[in-house]
């Protein structure tokens, strides 16, 4: 099953996660097939702290991608950075 899911980097106490596409059998932070955002929950104020491909999110849940349980509550309050500067 492909599944979307976060994927640490950074450093100690500095943690930065990519939102990646990947086999659900392959360990987290190893071969991923695809990168569609990020997620930087240390970010400084004005810095943007998470960004998704939407169309590329689309498309992998219309292939049968399903998300993980931090990623689709990270989705639920997301707000492309276009539609926050239309409002």
């Amino acid at each position: 099953m492909v599944v979307i899911r976060l994927s640490r980097g950074g450093a100690k106490k500095r943690p930065f996660f990519n939102v990646v596409v990947a086999d659900s059998r392959r360990a987290a932070g190893k071969l991923f097939i695809e990168r569609v955002g990020f997620y930087d929950p240390k970010a400084p104020e004005g810095r943007e702290s998470l960004r998704f491909a939407t169309d590329r999110l689309t498309y992998w849940r219309g292939k049968g991608a399903q998300l993980s349980p931090t990623v689709a509550r990270l989705l639920k309050g997301y707000k492309a950075p276009a539609e926050a500067a239309a409002k």
